[in-house]
């Protein structure tokens, strides 16, 4: 693609051209040029939907040539001369990232090359040009640096044969359909607004409603689980930040300090330093371990603007955290609990689908290799006893311990990055934390981070995207919608919404402005589970008319045996599909009968 971006457009010089989930992209940057005839200055160009064709003409050219692609191994100085030679300053800044040698470059024919480790097909001709597809355009600042050059950024993909990319564009199609922030919008749920600043999250009444139900199953699944719920500050003294090593590690991730009675102040980008402090507050026995402490805590990074996207990418978010302090040898069975929770958490919410990775000890890391060893074992042991498949992703775990990542499958077969259950060797040294032990000696705890949502904006979108904003009946914004025909019976429907708000059942009343058939329709629209239409013979036998979204009519019920079987529905995660009475209507007799 890159060589013929630059087939179509000479001045486009080449960046980056990564590979991602279902694709890649290249970034190119656009310098302003001068007309070689009247000597103006042409401002630089932004690629348009017939440029990509232009592009996608000369990609399929270049396939049907069937050119060599071959690999040169080089010295760095030569790559130097020859990347000075074609005037591309942005390969010289990759070339200078690049830390071993030989430096590789890769040609195609003898037409173009560029820096790359490869591999690649042997020609051209092997890539199926009918199953490429350039698919849009978006800006991206230089390595991310909204002070550096604006780059345009081309996404396309790429298939083994035309049906591939079919199924890949009928799913592209069905995710802008299930779009969060889209469906965010039309459903009121939440809003980024923009006068307060990009990243930052407002939940609207109905949004909150269900983010409400989302954090109060979580609470009592942890206490069910013999987690201790916790909350910590926002804000602590910068010295803290430096002792956790954030300040030194993740600065970059962090906003400014703020100035405190001369003293500075860090808002928090995690919640594990002040987990901490409070298991140091007092000297643990070994009979004490282990301690989970769970918190929903709210945390801010700094993210670029570039990088936001709705719920998905965030300033402020709310992290699902907990951590586990526990003696080595409880190490496997508490990540085993970690496990059960997870799956029993995850498939309240549809989701039963995971794809599970191991990462084990990078190069650099902190700890000995017998706490390293035992650690990996002990998440080796947990995964088996689950018997879950799982990839190991060699030297991929943190500096500070091994840990397992579990991806989550959606109803239109994308994955998500959700849960992760993390072993830590530095933070109880780094804190000092001790227990003593049965022989008396101070030893160190082991410490485990683990979230199973990962944050609850992300989940929250993941969750919108799933279920395309209709939600299963017991965390729909609003269960029951009551539609009333006539005037004379909202005092009635007034009366049914008070019983079921009473109970827990969220509830709406329709102002019964508009027709039955509209106020229906309006309120499938709004993804309402449960709708009852009330009339005056309703009103009059105490009953009402329920009709299911999913299921269609159900029938005349009794309010209170409505109401019974929407609780039960709600406790056991089910939609309600019970049928109430159904009125026969009976045949009128011929002469002839």
């Amino acid at each position: 693609m890159a060589m013929a971006v630059q087939r179509a457009f000479p001045e486009a010089q080449v960046t980056i051209g990564p590979w991602i989930d279902n694709g890649f992209y290249y970034d190119f940057y656009f310098p302003e040029t001068t007309d070689a005839e009247t000597g103006e200055t042409i401002p630089s160009r932004k690629l348009t939907d017939a440029d990509l064709k232009k592009v996608k003409k000369q990609m399929d050219k270049i396939i049907s040539k069937n050119y060599p692609i071959t690999r040169e191994e080089v010295s760095r100085e030569e790559a130097m001369k020859r990347i000075n030679a074609i005037n591309e300053p942005f390969k010289l800044e990759i070339l200078e990232g690049i830390k071993t040698e030989p430096i590789t470059i890769y040609h195609i024919g003898d037409e173009w090359w560029d820096l790359c480790a490869g591999p690649h097909v042997e020609t051209t001709g092997k890539i199926p040009k009918k199953a490429v597809a350039l698919q849009s355009v978006a800006g991206a600042y230089w390595r991310g640096d909204e002070k550096r050059e604006m780059l345009q950024r081309v996404y396309a993909t790429a298939w083994n044969d035309v049906a591939e990319l079919k199924r890949y564009k009928k799913m592209m199609e069905e995710a802008k359909k299930r779009d969060h922030r889209t469906l965010g919008t039309k459903l009121g749920l939440f809003s980024i607004q923009e006068d307060a600043g990009g990243g930052l999250v407002f939940w609207h009444p109905k949004g909150s409603a269900v983010r409400t139900e989302i954090e109060n199953f979580w609470r009592e699944a942890h206490v069910d689980n013999g987690y201790d719920i916790v909350y910590t500050p926002h804000i602590a003294n910068i010295e803290l930040w430096k002792t956790s090593g954030h300040f030194d590690f993740y600065q970059e991730g962090m906003f400014d300090q703020m100035d405190v009675e001369n003293e500075e102040y860090q808002i928090k980008p995690m919640n594990c330093p002040f987990h901490c402090l409070m298991y140091k507050d007092e000297l643990r026995s070994y009979r004490d371990l282990p301690f989970r402490w769970a918190e929903l805590g709210t945390v801010y990074r700094y993210e670029r603007s570039g990088t936001l996207h709705g719920l998905m990418r965030v300033r402020g978010f709310t992290q699902d955290d907990a951590h586990i302090f526990c003696l080595p040898e409880q190490l496997q069975s508490e990540i085993v609990a970690v496990l059960d929770l997870t799956e029993s958490i995850l498939s309240r919410f549809g989701f039963s689908k995971y794809d599970i990775m191991l990462s084990t000890r990078p190069d650099k890391s902190v700890g000995g290799d017998d706490i390293w060893d035992a650690a990996t074992k002990a998440l080796v042991g947990a995964l088996e006893e689950k018997g879950w498949a799982y990839g190991i992703d060699e030297g991929g775990g943190a500096f500070y311990g091994p840990k397992i990542d579990l991806k989550i499958r959606d109803a239109i077969g994308r994955t998500w990055q959700c849960s992760t259950v993390q072993c830590d060797f530095n933070l109880p040294d780094r804190f000092d934390m001790e227990y003593v032990s049965a022989e008396g000696t101070r030893e160190r705890p082991i410490m485990v981070h683990r979230a199973i949502f990962g944050s609850i904006e992300r989940f929250f979108g993941i969750l919108v995207e799933n279920c395309a904003g209709d939600f299963p009946l017991w965390l729909a914004p609003t269960q029951l919608k009551l539609l009333p025909v006539t005037d004379a019976v909202k005092d009635y429907c007034k009366e049914v919404s008070r019983k079921a708000a009473k109970r827990g059942i969220r509830v709406e009343v329709d102002r019964g402005d508009e027709r039955l058939a509209k106020q229906i329709r309006n309120a499938e629209q709004q993804r309402v589970p449960i709708m009852a239409v009330v009339g005056v013979k309703e009103m009059d036998s105490g009953k009402l008319a329920v009709r299911s979204r999913k299921e269609g009519d159900l029938g005349m019920w009794d309010v209170d045996d409505l109401l019974n079987e929407i609780d039960e529905s709600i406790d056991q995660a089910e939609e309600m599909v019970k049928m109430g009475e159904v009125e026969v209507k009976e045949e009128k007799q011929t002469d002839s009968e």
